[in-house]
């Protein structure tokens, strides 16, 4: 999907939702730790297949994963997937239903001018870390190196 069009869905979600602001960047993200949790989680189940062959333990595999990921997004206390956008003014993280469908209700809206980004590279994803600068309180979010996520224009509309 194109990154004009995750932009303009988040628009219609900021616009249907009262808010006036214009984002200039929209990207995918997962609650932090969530690729970890389910490479680990398809080691495990993984490991447990093979036991029973190659394909079981494929399946096994695959599943340990989701099962991983899913543990520690419920964990985070954030939606499994959010639509993150960037304007001028501020950071917004939208509930994600697919990235080209209007996102759903909003999350989290953060005023750039209070706020310390953090960006942490990691093997298949970078980690952003929004830190609000007078509680210290913070929103920690990663982002896929694939293209199609958009999470690196994200990344770029920040600074980093």
């Amino acid at each position: 999907m194109s990154e004009q069009k995750m932009i303009e869905v988040v628009q219609e979600a900021m616009d249907d939702q009262g808010i006036e602001d214009k984002v200039t960047a929209v990207g995918e993200f997962l609650p932090r730790g969530s690729i970890g949790a389910g490479e680990i989680g398809g080691l495990v189940g993984g490991s447990a297949g093979d036991l029973a062959g190659n394909l079981a333990g494929s399946i096994a595999g695959a599943a340990g994963f989701l099962a991983g990921m899913h543990r520690q997004q419920d964990e985070s206390g954030l939606p499994r997937r959010m639509l993150v956008g960037v304007s001028p003014s501020a950071v917004y993280g939208f509930v994600e239903r697919s990235r080209h469908t209007e996102p759903g209700g909003l999350v989290f809206r953060a005023p750039r001018d209070k706020l310390t980004v953090k960006v942490h590279q990691r093997l298949n994803v970078r980690i952003l870390e929004l830190v609000e600068d007078d509680t210290g309180a913070a929103i920690e979010l990663e982002g896929s190196r694939i293209p199609v996520t958009h999470a690196n224009d994200v990344f770029k509309a920040l600074g980093h």
